[in-house]
C-alpha cells in the first residue's frame, strides 16, 4: 500500500516536473480573430448571462497579451498571427516574414484577380513558423478556420509572402511538390479546412464563379489528391474521410464560411447547408492528426467573428463566438477521452486583435445584451442627451453613423441584420489596438501568465514542445 501510494507521488513528480520543462506531446491553439475583451464578455452574457462561462472562462490559465505590429499600434491579422507562429514582430500585411519586409501590393493575374506575388527576392527573409517546426520533429500538423483557407490566420500557418491578399499564390505553397511549394512543410501539411476554393481551382469562364479561379490553370486540388490527400467540399464528405490519409476540406467555392447563423438558419443560406461546424471540423481534424504517435499541432480559427464585427453586426459576431467556444469545448472532451487530464495536451485559447466594440452602462442586470439599454434602477429603457434611446453594444467606428440620431426599440435592435450605430463614420469599422486575452490549460499551461508580448506566446509554444 505504501509503495503504491509512494509511487503515485514520484510519478506525478516526474509528470509534473515534465511538463513544467514543456514537455507537451499535443498542441490545439485556438484562434478568435478580433475576438477582444468586449466580444468575449457580450458572447457570455447572450449565451448564458452575466453569472455564467463561456467554456474558455473555465480554462485556469490566463494572460494578457500585447498586439501592436512592428509599424502600427493597432495591428492588422497577419502580422498578430504570424507573432504567434513565428516570433517576430512584422508589418501589417506581412505572413511569416523577417521584421524588414516591406508589404509590397499584390498584382493581378491575366483575369484581373487580386493575388499574384509582387515580393521582390531581396524584400525581406522567411521566418519559420511553429507548425513547420513541428513537422520537422515528426509531429502531424493541421490548420482549420472558418474563413478562406488562403486568408491571413490559416496562411500565417503555412504560408511566408509579403502580402496577404496574394491568395493565389498562398495556395499555391501548400501543394508538395507543386511550383513554389514551401518546402519547410517537407511531406506537406496534414490537415487543412476552410473556405475559398477558387483559389485552389483552375479559372473557367463558364463557371458561376465568372473570372474566380487560378489563371495559371493549376487544379491544386487534383494535385493533392494525387499526394495522397483526401479532397472535401461538404460536411458528408468529410465525415466519410479516412482518418489515415492527409485530408483538405474547402466548403465554399468562393468565400468564407457562411456566419453561423446562416449556416443553422432554416433553411441555411448559400452554402451553409453542406457546411461543417467549427466543433465538427475541429474533433475530425483532432481523429487524424492523432493518428501520429508523435503528437500534433492543431490551429483552430474562428475567423468570421472579425467580420461580423468590421460590418458593426453583434448578433453574428456574438453568435460566432459562441460557435468557436463550442469548438473549444469539443477538443477538450475529445482529448480527454484519451487523456483524461491533459497531462499530453496543452489547449491555448486567445485573439489575435482586439475591435472598437464597446459596452455602454448603466444596464440592468439581465437586459439581453443586444437590446436597448434599459437602467439597472428603473428596468426603464435609457435615453440619450436628446432624450432617444440607444443599444447597450455600440462601436466606436464603421458605416452606421446616424446624422441625427432617433429613438430605437427593441424589435429594430434585436432584428438578426442590425447594425450597431457607431461613433465615427467610416466605411468599415477597424480593429481596436487593445490587449486581448488569452486562456490555456494542460501541458506547459503554467507558464502563460501576465501581460505578455504576441511574440513571446510562441515561445511558451516551442517550450511546451520542448523543441
Amino acid at each position: 500500500m505504501k509503495r503504491t501510494l509512494l509511487a503515485s507521488i514520484l510519478a506525478l513528480t516526474f509528470t509534473s516536473a515534465a511538463h513544467a520543462a514543456g514537455e507537451a506531446k499535443n498542441i490545439i491553439f485556438f484562434l478568435g480573430d478580433g475576438m477582444g475583451p468586449s466580444t468575449i464578455t457580450a458572447s457570455r452574457i447572450y449565451m448564458y448571462g452575466e453569472d455564467g462561462s463561456l467554456n474558455m472562462d473555465k480554462l485556469e490559465r490566463t494572460a494578457r497579451i500585447k498586439t501592436y505590429s512592428n509599424d502600427a499600434q493597432t495591428t492588422d491579422s497577419a502580422p498578430s498571427m504570424a507573432a504567434y507562429m513565428t516570433g517576430v514582430k512584422m508589418n501589417n500585411e506581412v505572413i511569416s516574414m523577417s521584421s524588414d519586409t516591406v508589404a509590397t501590393n499584390p498584382g493581378k493575374d491575366a483575369n484581373g484577380n487580386l493575388g499574384i506575388n509582387n515580393c521582390a527576392a531581396n524584400n525581406g527573409s522567411i521566418v519559420p513558423t511553429i507548425l513547420e517546426l513541428a513537422k520537422a520533429k515528426g509531429k502531424a500538423v493541421g490548420s482549420i478556420t472558418t474563413t478562406e483557407l488562403t486568408h491571413a490566420t490559416p496562411a500565417a500557418t503555412f504560408s511566408h509572402i509579403c502580402n496577404r491578399n496574394a491568395q493565389y499564390a498562398i495556395a499555391a505553397q501548400v501543394v508538395p511538390g507543386g511550383a513554389s511549394y514551401n518546402a519547410a512543410l517537407l511531406d506537406g501539411v496534414d490537415v487543412l479546412m476552410g473556405g475559398g476554393r477558387n483559389h485552389f481551382l483552375p479559372y473557367d469562364a463558364s463557371s458561376s464563379n465568372g473570372k474566380l479561379g487560378r489563371a495559371d490553370g493549376r487544379n491544386l486540388l487534383t494535385e493533392l489528391a494525387a499526394k495522397g490527400y483526401t479532397v472535401a467540399s461538404t460536411k458528408t464528405e468529410m465525415a466519410a474521410a479516412p482518418t489515415n490519409k492527409k485530408f483538405i476540406g474547402l466548403y465554399s467555392s468562393k468565400s468564407h464560411l457562411e456566419y453561423e447563423l446562416d449556416r443553422t438558419a432554416t433553411p441555411p443560406l448559400g452554402e451553409g447547408a453542406t457546411q461543417p461546424s467549427l466543433s465538427e471540423m475541429t474533433t475530425k481534424a483532432m481523429d487524424i492528426l492523432s493518428q501520429n504517435s508523435n503528437g500534433y499541432f492543431l490551429m483552430v480559427e474562428g475567423g468570421r467573428i472579425d467580420h461580423a464585427l468590421h460590418g458593426t453586426n453583434a448578433k453574428r459576431a456574438l453568435t460566432d463566438t459562441i460557435a468557436f467556444d463550442n469548438a473549444v469545448k469539443a477538443a477538450l472532451d475529445k482529448a480527454k477521452i484519451t487523456d483524461p487530464t491533459l497531462a499530453n495536451t496543452l489547449i491555448v485559447v486567445t485573439a489575435d486583435h482586439d475591435h472598437t466594440l464597446a459596452f455602454n452602462g448603466y444596464g440592468k442586470r439581465g437586459n439581453p445584451i443586444l437590446d436597448i439599454n434599459r437602467d439597472y434602477k428603473t428596468g426603464l429603457p435609457s435615453k440619450d442627451a436628446d432624450g432617444n434611446t440607444y443599444t447597450t453594444l455600440v462601436f466606436g467606428n464603421g458605416p452606421n453613423r446616424p446624422d441625427l440620431r432617433t429613438n430605437l426599440d427593441s424589435a429594430t435592435v434585436l432584428a438578426d441584420n442590425y447594425l450597431q450605430e457607431t461613433g465615427v463614420r467610416l466605411a468599415s469599422e477597424t480593429h481596436g489596438g487593445g490587449d486581448v486575452k488569452l486562456f490555456a490549460t494542460g501541458a506547459g499551461a503554467k507558464t502563460f501568465k501576465g501581460t505578455l508580448d504576441n511574440t513571446k506566446v510562441f515561445s511558451l509554444l516551442k517550450s511546451a514542445f520542448g523543441f
